[in-house]
């Protein structure tokens, strides 16, 4: 379908510091031919929301290691990780599990 599509995005574990400290995000995902799936959602989120230093949170066009991916409270390792295709609705949680010392 190419309707736009209702997200919300949750970042914690000091993942939120790239994002101007903000832990909760509703964004609505434009309409595009395909479905989109969380390979896509991370590259708008680099382009739309990440405020600084994208190399914490990305690494090529996944997330870096170290930061867990939630969708819908399911590791998105049952999910298809990038290939999963985003639902309308969909609750996406990004936990960063680095700790700097």
């Amino acid at each position: 379908s190419n309707i736009s599509v209702v997200h919300c995005l949750y970042f914690r574990g000091g993942a939120e510091l790239l994002f101007d400290g903000v832990k909760k995000h509703q964004v609505t995902l434009p309409c595009q031919p395909e479905p989109w799936d969380i390979r896509n959602l991370l590259k708008w989120i680099k382009q739309n929301l990440l405020k600084e230093r994208p190399e914490l949170f990305m690494q090529g066009e996944s997330v870096r290691p170290g930061i867990l991916v939630l969708i819908n409270d399911a590791d998105w390792e049952l999910m298809g990780e990038l290939d999963y295709k985003l639902q309308d609705q969909d609750n996406v949680l990004f936990i960063s599990t680095l700790h700097g010392g």
